[in-house]
């Protein structure tokens, strides 16, 4: 799905509606939720915020924090927030170990090195990785006269390794019985730029077809197999100009492109993206293992998904901040907008507006205690 103007009116009206819903509930203070999320999120005084929060990274999460900023900002109406999806989780890391964002968006948690690294950023205090949108990698593709497509994880990961090289090849054959395919050559797209989506992707690769793909998962595409495009649009772009062409991106990013169907594990059971198949495959297969106190860094086993309802490549993305502010007014403002984005009023936004999936009420609450601990 694209997000379109459109969807900011509906985010800043749902936001508005929810809102209002609160406080109608407990006569002004949006108490009547019980977990923690919704709780800060309503009780936070929007309008006595005022100032600039400067951040980028994810195009994963592009769509979502339009509609989160819309529906901030029509709350607290003196913050600005300015978000480049341009630099990829890759860059918006980098920029903001150099200090140049006060968030960074990205599809993999902070490494271990990185994590290290961020004490220089933000003092001995550190940072945290917060969860904030859940979605799934899409596998897509364009292939003229096939509009159904299923694939395992060995056939993918021999595709975008280069071992499969025609669409009619027999291991592809025999998991689309009664589908003609063509003898096209198959054309690869990935990205060119360090992704999360990748890192989201290739962990997938190589945890269920290890003999296949050998390359550890990483932020960088790995091999020369096929052509490397800026971000996930330009992914989705050049695989709707051709034909033969595949490749994967997050699945709010790849508007009208057709999505292969994934096998769980090996039960025979080929699923398509949905919000409540991809909040399953989290339930099945995130762990939070924190690299740091607050922090929640979660390891994601694939292994571990077995539902035969659940999306096998699900996509966790994270918001990172310091957990002390240089300036605290600039540390005020930066949680109290990923505050937002944690709350119940914010996930349901996400969910409209960019087929976000609901991240597990436990990950909210634990999300909002690390952000209130924020300065």
């Amino acid at each position: 799905m694209k997000f379109k103007n459109a969807a900011v009116v509906g985010a800043v009206a749902l936001a508005s509606a929810l809102a209002l819903s609160a406080c109608s509930s407990d006569g002004g203070n949006a108490g009547s939720d019980s977990t923690p999320s919704a709780t800060k999120s309503a009780t936070v005084d929007y309008s006595s915020l005022s100032g600039t929060i400067t951040a980028g990274g994810s195009s994963a999460q592009a769509n979502v924090q339009a509609a989160w900023t819309a529906a901030f900002q029509a709350q607290a109406s003196g913050v600005k927030i300015n978000y480049d999806k341009s630099q990829g989780s890759g860059g918006g890391v980098t920029n903001w170990l150099n200090g140049s964002y006060d968030f960074a968006g990205t599809d993999a948690a902070l490494s271990a090195d990185q994590f290290t690294q961020a004490k220089t950023t933000c003092g001995s205090d550190g940072a945290v990785n917060i969860p904030v949108y859940l979605s799934g990698v899409s596998i897509i593709y364009k292939l003229d006269g096939v509009s159904k497509l299923n694939l395992d994880a060995k056939t993918i990961a021999s595709i975008f390794s280069g071992k499969i090289t025609k669409w009619n090849d027999p291991a592809i054959a025999a998991l689309n019985s009664g589908v003609t395919l063509p003898a096209t050559a198959i054309s690869v797209v990935h990205r060119s730029d360090g992704s999360g989506t990748t890192n989201n992707f290739t962990t997938y690769l190589h945890q269920q077809a290890p003999s296949v793909w050998t390359w550890d998962a990483g932020t960088a595409w790995p091999n020369n197999i096929g052509s490397g495009q800026q971000g996930g649009s330009g992914v989705v772009n050049t695989v709707e100009a051709g034909n033969g062409t595949i490749g994967y991106a997050d699945q709010s990013s790849i508007g009208n492109a057709t999505q292969a169907a994934v096998e769980v594990g090996s039960t025979g059971k080929f699923v398509e993206y949905s919000e409540a198949a991809a909040t399953k495959s989290l339930d099945e297969s995130g762990q939070i293992t924190p690299q740091g106190e607050g922090d929640l860094t979660v390891t994601i086993d694939t292994t571990k998904i077995t539902d035969t309802s659940a999306y096998p490549i699900p996509l966790l993305s994270y918001d990172v901040l310091c957990k002390s502010f240089k300036d605290a007014t600039q540390g005020k403002i930066t949680s109290a907008y990923l505050g937002f984005v944690v709350s119940k009023t914010g996930q349901e936004i996400g969910a409209k507006n960019a087929g976000a999936a609901p991240l597990p009420s436990s990950f909210l609450t634990k999300a909002a205690k690390t952000l209130a601990s924020v300065k």
